[in-house]
């Protein structure tokens, strides 16, 4: 026995060393990313369990701060129009909440976009009416294009849009098409040469090959869907380009919203975008100022007063996560929220919970059950604490829910991209807007009545099977990560 110990002790002993560097190294590196307490501590033993492979897993999926420029002339060329937007403001909302104009402040700071205007807004509810009125959009489109999505299928609904575009290129329309890397993976060769062939500018953001990159940004995806026809009209919501979110193909497809604006706020979009496409494809401002005006063109003000939120891990401010919390701080009346994914930060925990213990009227409306089975037990979690301070939960039973909707009183509705939860707040880039004002929050109030009426209300004395506790249980250690 002795023998066998001297005989590898300084095998022993070089393992150790290296366990401890291997140790050290990740730690140090992990710590100085000043991330929350929690979510730092939960990488460092997570990671320090998996010998090396967990190096290879932080590299690859942990959290980095990236850097994606603003452009100074896009921005200067979308600030020209807000003086009047101010102008026609002071006229309708003079008398505005001061929690809404302290709302409106919060996310000129943190995103560097001021309050607009819109002319026109539509709610669009489902994915048969939104279809419709983005098609018939880039129909009437005369000068340019622009879509942006998480996820773009090559099934039914994908290709429909396909042709559309290919036609619009043809006619002599700028079609620019950004798609995510990761979220539509599936749209290979054979769905993108015709494209490219009519004259459609396709790009895909975060490449997800190895190699790309000095170091990986798989974790870090766009989750936005926007489009922008000829700067004047404008869609954000919730709504992929896919069959699962089209009740016209599949009769259990996604419940969702969206919106449709028309007016100086679309600009916003418009810059959104364009920054977007940019950094992932490496075009020069410079080619874009030629056809500026014609991207941002002059707009009279109108009367509902929008605000365009950006939020991603180029920018730490995490706009649309301050403001979901500071809504919620300033609400009098109600708060009503709608996301298909809740993983809620501490902040957003207690903001929910203390709004209704200071008795405003806050409901939750969440999927019974999703496409991620993790992130639902983990939802599931949080449930006990809310339902203790007041919060009523209802569990949506027809079908997958999809909307990303927040309703504060009667005067602030946000309608986006954004799931309440870690990575959309914190990893993912998201957009959305910020409709002050009743215009939006009458609307989706009413809506989200319609859809209680195919929910269960959840219970605080329901009974639950032990390992579906201790699976919710387990699913939440994992909350800072998901």
């Amino acid at each position: 026995m002795f023998f066998f110990l001297s005989e590898h002790e300084p095998v022993l002993s070089a393992l150790s060393m290296a366990w401890a560097l291997y140790i050290a190294v990740l730690t140090g590196w992990i710590v100085m990313q000043k991330r929350a307490p929690a979510a730092t501590l939960g990488w460092i033993l997570s990671l320090a369990l998996l010998p090396y492979i967990g190096f290879a897993i932080y590299y690859f999926l942990g959290p980095q701060r990236l850097r994606k420029n603003r452009s100074r002339r896009l921005r200067n060329q979308a600030h020209l129009f807000v003086q009047a937007d101010i102008t026609s403001l002071r006229k309708v909302v003079g008398a505005a909440p001061i929690t809404m104009t302290q709302l409106a402040r919060l996310g000129n700071s943190t995103c560097g976009i001021p309050v607009s205007t819109a002319s026109e807004l539509n709610l669009l509810v489902g994915g048969e009416r939104t279809f419709d009125a983005i098609f018939e959009a880039i129909r009437q489109a005369r000068h340019h294009v622009h879509l942006e999505y998480y996820v773009f299928e090559p099934d039914h609904t994908g290709t429909e849009l396909q042709q559309l575009l290919i036609q619009k290129a043809r006619q002599g329309v700028q079609v620019r098409l950004l798609v995510d890397a990761l979220g539509s993976q599936r749209l290979g060769r054979g769905f993108m040469d015709p494209l490219t062939q009519a004259g459609v500018q396709v790009a895909r953001f975060h490449d997800t090959r190895i190699g790309r990159r000095l170091r990986p940004v798989t974790n870090y995806r766009t989750h936005r869907k926007i489009v922008v026809c000829d700067g004047r009209v404008g869609f954000v919501g919730g709504i992929n380009i896919t069959d699962e979110e089209n009740p016209r193909v599949r009769d259990d497809a996604y419940h969702d919203v969206h919106l449709r604006l028309e007016g100086s706020v679309v600009r916003w979009l418009q810059l959104t975008f364009l920054e977007d496409w940019t950094y992932t494809t490496g075009e020069a401002t410079d080619g874009l100022m030629g056809t500026l005006p014609r991207l941002m063109p002059s707009i009279e003000a109108g009367t509902y007063p929008v605000q365009v939120l950006t939020s991603g891990p180029d920018n730490p401010l995490e706009a649309i996560h301050r403001l979901y919390v500071a809504g919620i701080d300033g609400a009098t009346t109600r708060v009503w929220l709608t996301t298909p994914y809740f993983v809620p930060s501490e902040s957003a925990m207690m903001a929910l919970t203390s709004a209704s213990l200071r008795g405003v009227d806050v409901r939750i409306l969440l999927p019974r059950r999703s496409d991620s089975l993790v992130v639902s037990a983990a939802a599931r979690s949080y449930y006990d604490e809310l339902l203790v301070a007041g919060v009523r939960i209802y569990e949506y039973k027809s079908r997958m829910l999809h909307s990303k909707t927040l309703v504060i009183d009667d005067n602030c509705a946000f309608i986006g991209t954004a799931n309440f939860d870690n990575r959309s707040f914190r990893l993912n880039y998201e957009v959305c807007a910020v409709v002050y004002g009743p215009a939006l929050a009458i609307p989706l109030a009413r809506q989200f009545e319609t859809d209680m009426q195919s929910c269960a209300v959840v219970r605080a004395n329901r009974r639950q099977p032990f390992l579906r506790r201790l699976g919710d249980a387990t699913a939440r250690l994992f909350s800072p990560l998901l």
